[in-house]
């Protein structure tokens, strides 16, 4: 139901103000406002998502948890779409979304909603409680194996495997 709303207040708020704003300061300077705020979001997007890829990554490298880094990146990548959408409030919203002290209190406030039991990386499943830190999954999903190194100079001669006729 909040989704409907959204797709019919949307839209709605957007024509009400592209009528007021175009009627204040007239259609072109609407329209290069529009495609300004386009431009401009593009670019921040751009850098803000660099940035998102590298907090990302060293999180990635460290083993460390990725969450914040990965609601980052996803906030960036919605400011995008919503900078690109052309309207004023769509815009307002992006460029919102493009502040870092705006994305840590929409990321608080998910955090309070959301829970996130465990994160998996590499095979290992990490729970975030201290018992669980370093558990191997040993689920039925999972197949433990050992494996042996084949000497590259002794491998057998290679023939036809006897799957197919020639």
């Amino acid at each position: 139901m909040w989704f409907f709303l959204a797709f019919l207040a949307v839209p709605v708020i957007e024509i009400a103000l592209f009528i007021r704003v175009g009627g204040l300061i007239g259609l072109w300077p609407t329209l290069a406002i529009v495609v300004l705020t386009a431009m401009l979001g593009t670019v921040l997007v751009r850098s803000q998502g660099a940035r998102a890829m590298a907090d990302l990554r060293r999180s990635m490298a460290e083993l460390g948890d990725p969450t914040a880094p990965l609601a980052h990146g996803a906030m960036i990548l919605f400011a995008g779409a919503l900078l690109l959408t052309p309207g004023f409030f769509t815009d307002a919203c992006g460029l919102l979304l493009l502040i870092p002290q705006v994305r840590d209190a929409v990321l608080r406030w998910l955090s309070t909603r959301v829970q996130v039991a465990s994160f998996s990386m590499g095979g290992a499943t990490q729970g975030f409680g201290a018992q669980d830190f370093g558990r191997r999954d040993t689920g039925p999903g999972v197949i433990d194996g050992d494996f042996h190194e084949i000497d590259p100079t002794n491998l057998p001669p290679r023939g036809p495997s006897g799957w197919t006729r020639h």
